[in-house]
């Protein structure tokens, strides 16, 4: 097969290695432009880009599929498959029709659960016990397409970015077999259905915010469904902002919502129902520091809370 790959982040690059690594042929990589990261915030390259040109392939950095430039630098090559593994665009339907085969997508998510851009971070979010990585046939609908491969994974107490790195790095695999399987012509998709299909919205800075007036188990998963993007934080004692690393959900201390219990090597805060322990926290204008020794710094008055309306806390 001549493959054209699209993606973007690092989720992306265990796919492209695999197929680098195969006896297919990668014949373009299309990837987003650099983009400001890091400390100091310099224009770096997307992980996508930096591991194809190590590999010596060629690479189209582009916003978006829709342009002259980039449909003509696609339909140059020729594709008889396109792979996408979060590119971050959609590609229009005149591209579309580029490949001889069409086009794949792994997507993270148990489809038609979670359509959208943020399937793990929703997964999640909502408590789900469990989820799957899907490839299937790209077409005009957002994540409609026919699937050709499930693979189911067991979510445990871990962040949406560790669910993440699992499902990543098991997709080369999955990606490679249902490529070799398409050059086979042994390939089946079984078309989905829109019973049950719920959409996954990218999460944003306010959908990371912890009030402490959701119940526990709530409340650390929205922790963990927002780490590392886009980050857990909340309004500490006297309304500062706080970020938050991974909570834990903890028997009940009688705690009211918001309220903070430091011990001397634990910090508690009381939820709707029951109560979390933090881990790390990162007061505004400082590094990350264990919640203890932040609370010894603070000094808290006692009944201190956290959380409440962003302006007005508690």
């Amino acid at each position: 097969m001549r493959i054209i790959f699209a993606g973007t982040p690092q989720a992306a690059v265990p796919t492209l290695t695999a197929l680098i690594a195969s006896p297919h042929d990668v014949a373009l990589v299309v990837t987003r432009p650099p983009a400001r990261s890091g400390r100091g915030r310099a224009m770096r390259p997307s992980a996508v880009a930096q591991c194809a040109r190590g590999a010596g392939l060629a690479v189209l950095e582009t916003a978006s599929l829709k342009g002259e430039e980039a449909a003509g630098a696609i339909g140059a090559v020729g594709a008889d498959l396109g792979v996408v593994v979060a590119y971050g665009g959609l590609v229009p339907p005149d591209v579309l029709a580029m490949p001889a085969h069409g086009w794949v997508n792994l997507h993270f998510s148990d489809l038609p659960r979670w359509r959208g851009a943020a399937p793990v971070q929703w997964a999640v979010l909502s408590g789900d016990p469990t989820t799957a990585s899907c490839v299937f046939a790209l077409e005009e609908g957002l994540d409609t397409g026919p699937v050709y491969s499930r693979e189911p994974f067991t979510i445990g107490h871990e962040t949406s970015g560790e669910l993440l790195d699992r499902m990543a790095a098991a997709g080369g695999a999955q990606v490679l077999a249902c490529v070799d399987s398409l050059a086979a012509g042994t390939a089946r998709a079984t078309a989905q259905s829109d019973r049950g299909a719920t959409r996954a919205r990218r999460l944003t800075v306010a959908d990371g915010y912890v009030s402490f007036d959701e119940d526990a188990l709530a409340t650390d998963r929205r922790v963990r469904a927002v780490t590392p993007n886009p980050g857990a934080w909340t309004l500490g004692p006297g309304g500062g902002r706080i970020k938050l690393g991974p909570v834990t959900a903890a028997p009940d201390r009688g705690l009211r919502a918001g309220q903070v219990e430091a011990g001397k090597r634990d910090v508690h805060v009381g939820c709707a129902q029951g109560c979390v322990r933090l881990g790390s926290v990162a007061p505004a204008g400082k590094g990350w520091m264990d919640a203890a020794a932040w609370a010894r710094g603070a000094r808290l008055a006692p009944g201190a809370r956290m959380g409440g309306t962003e302006g007005a806390p508690r």
